[in-house]
């Protein structure tokens, strides 16, 4: 696998969704807005019941933002656009009527932490270890801090924040409310997600539409707060330590 895609495959009400990319399954700007829009898709799908929300390759579920994009960003705007790409990723899937089950195989940083944080319900690997690296870099986890908060706790979330340069093993993700089990292979962790997505697909569509609602209640002010989240981080990212520090990836 050598280009980045975005595919869905819909089989008994299950809608899979499987996000790629060759540089660690990192998120560039093309690539989360067809996330966005697919996920968008899948929820106004009345053929779909369930959403699994994953990523391809064996060891990486997400790198988080692209730093080849990142580097190239030279104006505010140019920031604030690349930025909100999280922004609307995470508010498609807290719109999103349908449950999504998140299947995280191996490490995940970043914006990736954040979308692991706004599936429903999150499965993993024993190697899913997380980080939020934004700090290192002389940003923060701005736009995914409140999905992150949201799961973890402001106590969780402020740790991993701003021990930036420390991946927390996938036990500590579970116990702090990421992950909601933890699995010993990449095998057994896609036996367990397939058959939760089967047995949610028994239940009642308009049920679960409701408890999704009950269970997002307070965070109807996203669109507006993540948008301000994306014009602190477009900001810092043009700042001239970040700069000096992106330039070590080139």
């Amino acid at each position: 696998m050598t280009a980045p895609y975005v595919k869905e495959e819909i089989n008994n009400g299950i809608s899979t969704i499987e996000f790629f990319h060759p540089a660690h399954n990192s998120l560039p700007g093309d690539i989360l807005e067809k996330l966005r829009k697919t996920i968008t898709d899948a929820g106004e799908n009345d053929a779909v019941k369930v959403i699994i929300l994953k990523s391809g390759g064996e060891r990486t579920f997400c790198a988080g933002a692209s730093f080849k994009e990142l580097i190239s960003i030279n104006d505010a705007e140019t920031g604030r656009v690349f930025f909100s790409g999280f922004a609307n990723v995470i508010n498609a899937m807290r719109k999103c009527p349908k449950f999504i089950i998140g299947r995280v195989q191996g490490k995940t940083v970043g914006g990736g932490v954040g979308v692991a944080s706004a599936t429903d319900y999150c499965m993993a690997s024993k190697f899913a270890s997380i980080k939020l690296s934004e700090l290192n870099i002389g940003i923060g986890p701005f736009v995914v801090g409140p999905a992150v908060e949201r799961k973890l706790g402001l106590t969780g979330m402020s740790q991993i924040a701003i021990d930036a340069n420390t991946f927390y093993d996938a036990e500590w993700a579970r116990q702090k409310g990421l992950y909601a089990s933890v699995h010993e292979s990449t095998e057994a962790l896609d036996e367990a997600v397939q058959a939760f997505a089967e047995n949610l697909c028994t239940y009642n569509p308009e049920a679960m539409k409701e408890m999704k609602k009950i269970m997002w209640s307070g965070t109807e002010n996203w669109d507006t707060l993540l948008a301000e989240r994306a014009v602190i981080s477009g900001r810092l990212v043009l700042s001239d330590f970040t700069k000096e520090t992106l330039k070590r990836f080139k």
